[in-house]
């Protein structure tokens, strides 16, 4: 059986790594990929902890977590796509949607 620590170090390691693609990237589908490898992430953690301690509670909120991931990509991809229409930009830093 492969330790809880294991699985806990990778999610810090991929949680990491998405919280630098976020501060870094200035690519705004690079950050929304970011934001969604920070959630699978925390995932991996609640999975493990739900494994180690024998609880399926862990695993049920892993599913709502999923389904809000989802709900987020369809609304974020569609936002995405608007912006990219009207300002033919991508760069977070030259998108101001308060400005005409």
């Amino acid at each position: 059986m492969v330790p809880i620590s294991y699985y806990l170090v990778l999610s810090a390691i991929l949680f990491a790594c998405g919280v630098l693609g976020f501060l870094i990237k200035r690519n705004v589908i690079t950050i929304f990929m970011s934001i969604e490898l920070m959630l699978n992430a925390v995932n991996l953690s609640f999975v493990a902890f739900a494994s180690y301690w024998q609880a399926l509670s862990g695993q049920v909120f892993v599913f709502f977590v999923m389904v809000v991931a989802a709900a987020e990509a369809a609304v974020g991809l569609a936002i995405i796509i608007a912006v990219f229409r009207t300002r033919q930009t991508l760069n977070p830093d030259r998108v101001n949607l308060l400005k005409l």
